[in-house]
């Protein structure tokens, strides 16, 4: 191995995989790695308390519930997550409910993404000691296209620099991590798509003004309205891409809400202090193959979706669970030629590609009544009128919104 002069006497130790990222995907795929007794070190820039309490996602589809509850992951969050079986248009003054339960049987999760990272903290490393370093800085991959990969980092106790030598790196670090920076050059595509609009991400502490998710489809732009608990609510405000929060007093974004989720006969928008504002520039991008080597990339370091259609955190928890369970059958010598390692990447970028096309569909209905085109105008709503007067319509969006169908 061939390493920079500054680390060529580092602190050196072995293990089997080395996790990238402490959000869900690299948490998941950690716990499945304890629960077989594969030893793993997951490594996390930030500290435990900033990751408990990020603001990200909160809306978890049911067969992702499902799959952490049969790995023993998910018993805080079927107490405490509300369940959501429908969701609400609003446009041209009116609001239209889709009973998405009553069509396919299956319903949402609604459970903030810090909440579920502290409980995967607490699994992987209070209840099944998992070996999880805080506060790493300068986080480097080496020879991943080689069978002996290893990744050095800066200790922020000591200073000092720390080789971990394993067999597999699993990056979960997300849009701007380490390990995406470390794909060599020519071994991976990346394709890109810019929306060429903007959200401005509000945290608001007061009750959601409806009982499930709203979508305001209106000329001036897009609004939404996403609960989080009973006290805090989400919501989206469309503008132009690279605004600033500071454009955007508690007025005029109260009143813009207001206006973009009006409809008749439905209660007034309950307002409350504004404990967040963020632009959030709205674009996907896949990165192909998700496997360079002995890298194997997940969540967020491997493709990002738009928060369009609320599909990111389930994208990440699908790769841990096919990551997770491929490492182990290979490590724990159930499947020694490495075949599900071969078949992850393919068989996470089917679902990859569906939810990203479902993404730019329903941002086309979100978006393009605002477009200033009477053309997509139109057609954005008449994909709208199609929802609630055709059940096959319907019960195609729903399948596409819950993420269940058959085979992807």
């Amino acid at each position: 191995m061939t390493l920079p002069p500054e680390i060529n006497s580092p602190v050196t130790e072995r293990v089997s995989v080395v996790v990238v990222g402490a959000g869900p995907a690299g948490l998941t795929v950690g716990n499945i790695l304890r629960a077989a007794g594969v030893d793993c070190v997951v490594l996390e820039r930030e500290t435990r308390a900033f990751i408990e309490h990020r603001p990200r996602a909160g809306v978890i589809e049911e067969w992702a519930v499902r799959a952490l509850d049969r790995r023993g992951l998910a018993t805080p969050l079927l107490a405490r997550a509300e369940r959501h079986t429908a969701c609400a248009f609003r446009f041209e003054g009116e609001q239209h409910r889709l009973d998405y339960h009553a069509l396919t049987g299956s319903h949402h999760y609604v459970y903030p993404q810090p909440l579920l990272v502290t409980d995967l903290v607490r699994e992987y490393a209070d209840v099944r000691g998992g070996d999880i370093r805080f506060g790493v800085r300068d986080v480097t991959p080496h020879d991943v296209e080689s069978d002996h990969p290893a990744v050095s980092y800066t200790c922020p106790d000591t200073g000092r620099r720390r080789l971990l030598h394993c067999d597999f790196v699993a990056g979960c670090d997300g849009a701007r991590g380490a390990t995406r920076a470390a794909l060599p050059a020519g071994r991976v595509r990346t394709a890109r798509h810019d929306y060429g609009i903007g959200w401005l991400a509000l945290l608001a502490e007061a009750p959601p003004s409806a009982d499930c998710v709203l979508f305001g489809v209106h000329p001036d732009g897009f609004a939404g309205q996403m609960p989080r608990s009973p006290e805090v609510t989400r919501y989206y405000l469309q503008c132009p891409p690279g605004d600033s929060p500071d454009a955007w007093p508690d007025d005029r974004i109260w009143d813009r809400l207001h206006r973009r989720l009006a409809a008749s006969g439905t209660a007034p928008l309950t307002e409350g202090r504004l404990v967040e504002k963020r632009i959030l520039d709205m674009h996907d991008y896949v990165v192909e193959p998700m496997t360079v080597g002995r890298l194997l990339l997940a969540g967020d370091a491997a493709h990002l979706v738009a928060p369009i259609a609320a599909k990111g955190m389930n994208l990440a928890l699908h790769d841990a669970f096919l990551l997770g369970d491929a490492l182990t059958a290979r490590l724990a010598g159930a499947d020694p030629d490495g075949t599900a390692l071969t078949d992850y990447s393919p068989t996470c970028l089917r679902r990859v590609w569906d939810y990203q096309e479902f993404s730019q569909w329903l941002s086309e209905v979100y978006h393009g009544a605002a477009a200033g085109d009477p053309f997509r105008t139109g057609t954005s709503l008449a994909r709208l009128r199609r929802l609630f007067t055709s059940p096959r319509a319907a019960a195609a969006f729903a399948e596409q919104y819950l993420g269940t169908a058959g085979r992807y």
